[in-house]
């Protein structure tokens, strides 16, 4: 009797642990820069923190604030995050690449260090998959920074080679030139790249007969660098990284390397590293120069579907367009260079990969929050745009898998990070050293005012969108004629008061914000999505909604309303996308729904 009840209570127990959703969390674009690493070849251990002792090497705050992203806080983060994964029981994490931050042999090594350390803790397996830092380039580069901070509070140099760099003030460690493929393999292959004796499959876009009678004997000899090679253009051939991997019972993972090194000039040497252009400019070079991984993608989903399988696919770079169908209106008010336009996914894109039978993409590049979906007849594809830890808004995504055709997606944001402050008092040092400097702005020293890791990022924003954003998005006489302007001038711009008043609108609430108030909103929806609303007064709010609809029903030629008007309609457009918060994908029906 007792055999019988426990026979039933084992059986009860292994349905409900089959039957428990699989779970993924995905973190893209972490920039690991490890602040308290060594160099192999130098005593360097960087400048000692007053508060806490530590020798610290760090980048300066004012490098930080002309950046989309930040180099050092980032690093508390993502211990936060991670600590936060292994508390929540989720054993998968995706690294949709820029792990690292331009891939130096420090970083790496630093890199390799924690994962390992969150393997062995918490049994959770780490799998990873190349952005546009790491690698800069498909090979071993000389590199270096000139803005680490110095003792003095003054910019320090840190470089491969003596020649190289514009700082008087320097150090020399081969340990910060940009690795390439080869160095990221040797030291990343436990995190996906090779096969773990776990995995129940892993493959390659290179294996011949890959889904007959696979064992790890097979993977590993797949895995081998000379084996992932393709030629991007004739006579150039560089690695590709993409693979395949089940890591739990009928979930693949397709890690798709996006990277497209393509040559500038066909008669140099395929190994000169400054010939090949930069790969942020993501798929639509791949549409050009590595057409290999779209039947190769097609290969995998046709044996998923015929062997029960969910595919889940992550890159470093988006397959859906990221702004909210804002694109053309951003154009049209700013140009096709501005806005980062530049690296938005050509609709064939999302087109090709749908035929092929991609359906679930995670990405992320942009540092942005965002979802999309896109339909071809009876093909869909649904994008999801991870945020990084490095820029407002900080979060990484769950996916939870229902079912094949039924999954939700969680952002989880990260509000406060123990230690995010710690670096603060060398930022002090920095900011006495940069006002005998008049040859710049100054960044704002109120950012060491923060008590949280959201307000540190929503501030890194707002110094962001200040120093870099305006000057380079924006038509100067177009901010020259706003600088001044708030809610209640733009509203009289096409109303005057009796007609708002019939319209029972105040135009004296309106006063309370400016126009530089607005840019900054229009930024934070484009970083956070419908997560932005929480950091915008819900009057404002409901203010921008009335002069939305005002705008899009007036008529005015002028050119400076008209510029307004687009500007209302791109902040119309981004605050009103697909969920990006919490949501599920239902691919029998073909849609998004809030959760």
């Amino acid at each position: 009797m007792k055999r019988q009840i426990f026979s039933i209570l084992l059986f009860i127990s292994i349905f409900f642990s089959a039957q428990k959703p699989k779970q993924i969390a995905f973190l893209s674009d972490v920039h690991f820069q490890d602040l308290y690493g060594s160099f192999s070849d130098h005593n360097f251990k960087g400048i000692i923190n007053p508060t806490t002792g530590k020798p610290t090497i760090l980048r300066t705050m004012d490098s930080q604030l002309h950046s989309t992203r930040i180099f050092n806080e980032n690093y508390f983060a993502f211990l936060k995050v991670l600590d936060d994964i292994a508390a929540k029981g989720i054993k998968i994490v995706a690294m949709p690449g820029d792990f690292s931050d331009d891939g130096q042999a420090y970083n790496l090594r630093g890199l390799h260090r924690i994962l390992q350390e969150y393997h062995e803790k918490y049994g959770i397996n780490f799998y990873l998959t190349t952005g546009n830092h790491d690698p800069v380039g498909p090979f071993h580069n000389e590199g270096g920074k000139d803005d680490f901070l110095g003792q003095n509070g003054e910019p320090l140099g840190i470089y491969s080679k003596e020649n190289i760099g514009k700082s008087t003030d320097k150090v020399i460690t081969k340990d910060i030139a940009e690795s390439g493929y080869l160095e990221i393999l040797n030291e990343l292959k436990d995190f996906g790249f090779y096969p773990k004796k776990e995995d129940l499959f892993w493959s390659t876009p290179f294996d011949q007969g890959i889904f007959k009678n696979y064992t790890y004997k097979k993977g590993l000899e797949a895995a081998e660098y000379s084996k992932r090679m393709y030629e991007v253009a004739k006579g150039f051939s560089v690695p590709d990284l993409s693979y395949v991997v089940e890591p739990v019972k009928d979930v693949w993972m397709v890690a798709i390397d996006g990277n497209t090194y393509i040559p500038k000039n066909l008669d140099e040497n395929p190994q000169n590293m400054s010939n090949y252009k930069g790969a942020s400019i993501g798929y639509n070079n791949v549409l050009t120069n590595k057409q290999h991984l779209i039947p190769w993608v097609k290969k995998l989903a046709d044996e998923a579907k015929k062997n029960n399988k969910t595919l889940i696919a992550f890159t470093h770079y988006p397959m859906i367009d990221f702004n909210d169908e804002a694109t053309r209106e951003i154009e049209n008010l700013l140009g096709d260079k501005k806005w980062q336009l530049e690296r938005v996914p050509q609709e064939e894109v999302a087109k090709v990969f749908a035929e092929a039978g991609l359906q679930i993409h995670f990405a992320g590049h942009m540092h942005i929050n965002d979802t999309g979906i896109r339909k071809f007849g009876e093909n869909v594809l649904v994008n999801v745009q991870v945020p990084s830890l490095a820029a407002y808004l900080p979060a990484y995504k769950i996916l939870t898998i229902q079912s094949p055709n039924r999954m939700e997606v969680k952002t989880e944001v990260i509000n406060d990070v123990p230690h995010f402050d710690e670096l603060f008092p060398l930022y002090e040092k920095e900011y006495s050293a940069l006002q005998h400097d008049t040859t710049k702005p100054l960044w704002n020293k109120d950012i060491l005012n923060t008590k949280s890791y959201h307000d540190f990022m929503l501030f890194h924003l707002k110094e962001l969108v200040r120093l870099r954003m305006i000057p380079d998005d924006w038509p100067k006489e177009f901010i020259d004629k706003t600088k001044s302007l708030n809610g209640e001038d733009l509203l009289l711009f096409i109303q005057n008061k009796d007609q708002l008043k019939d319209q029972g609108i105040r135009s004296e609430s309106f006063k309370k914000w400016s126009f530089d108030d607005l840019l900054l909103d229009l930024y934070k929806f484009q970083s956070a999505d419908e997560l932005a609303k929480k950091d915008i007064p819900e009057e404002r709010l409901k203010q921008y909604q009335i002069l939305e609809k005002l705008y899009q029903e007036n008529q005015s030629k002028d050119v400076f309303v008209t510029q307004l008007k687009s500007v209302f309609k791109i902040l119309s457009l981004l605050s009103h996308g697909d969920p990006a918060d919490h949501f599920e994908i239902d691919l029998k029906k073909q849609e998004i729904r809030k959760r």
